[in-house]
């Protein structure tokens, strides 16, 4: 679907009072690639997943990198706004509440941007895969936000030292952040599947 801002897959709620889902793509992905995975975590939630406009090589991305793990923090900083945009549209176009990002790589990349400078925009997040990309970021304050942050052990992109400095920035942002290391590389296994899925039961306790 094109009518918005993002190019985008929607599909709505089964279930009424599950928590609709903002699903971002990692690097070469699209909108139909983190569909499964939302269905498979919070059934019958709303789905919105748009594809990323940045191209690299031709594969969609949410914000241009200038090497592999070295980030243009304008960029990030403007892409992150352009999309905290369109879930303002999406959210009146489909009438729905607060949402919850689900991203992986890149696309949980553009969520931690998102929640640092837009935090109104997202309920909170399941972030798999992320890693710092702002060096100079805002502390805004996000109590009451519940996020997820998910690594692998063994991930020849994202350092563990990365991981939890991005999990120590949103804590000192007063997020309530859980934070697992998991014994995998940077691909999602089912047990990203089964803690993903697991904290949103939580979620709604």
């Amino acid at each position: 679907m094109t009518s918005l801002s993002f190019t985008h897959r929607y599909e709505a709620a089964l279930t009424e009072g599950l928590p609709p889902l903002l699903l971002l793509h990692g690097t070469g992905g699209n909108e139909d690639d983190l569909l499964p995975l939302g269905r498979a975590i919070s059934p019958g939630s709303a789905l919105l997943s748009p594809r990323g406009k940045v191209l690299e090589n031709g594969m969609p991305r949410f914000f241009r990198r200038l090497a592999e793990g070295v980030f243009d923090e304008d960029e990030v900083r403007m892409r992150a706004l352009e999309l905290a945009d369109f879930v303002v549209e999406a959210r009146e176009a489909y009438g729905l509440g607060e949402l919850t990002a689900v991203g992986f790589s890149n696309g949980a990349n553009i969520a931690a941007a998102m929640l640092l400078l837009r935090p109104e925009s997202l309920a909170g997040g399941a972030l798999l895969r992320a890693m710092v990309t702002l060096k100079n970021a805002p502390i805004p304050d996000l109590t009451g936000k519940r996020i997820l942050l998910l690594s692998g052990a063994s991930d020849p992109i994202i350092t563990p030292d990365n991981a939890a400095q991005l999990a120590a920035s949103l804590r000192d942002a007063k997020a309530d952040v859980v934070a697992h290391t998991l014994p995998t590389g940077h691909g999602l296994t089912q047990q990203d599947v089964t803690l993903t899925h697991q904290w949103m039961l939580n979620k709604r306790t």
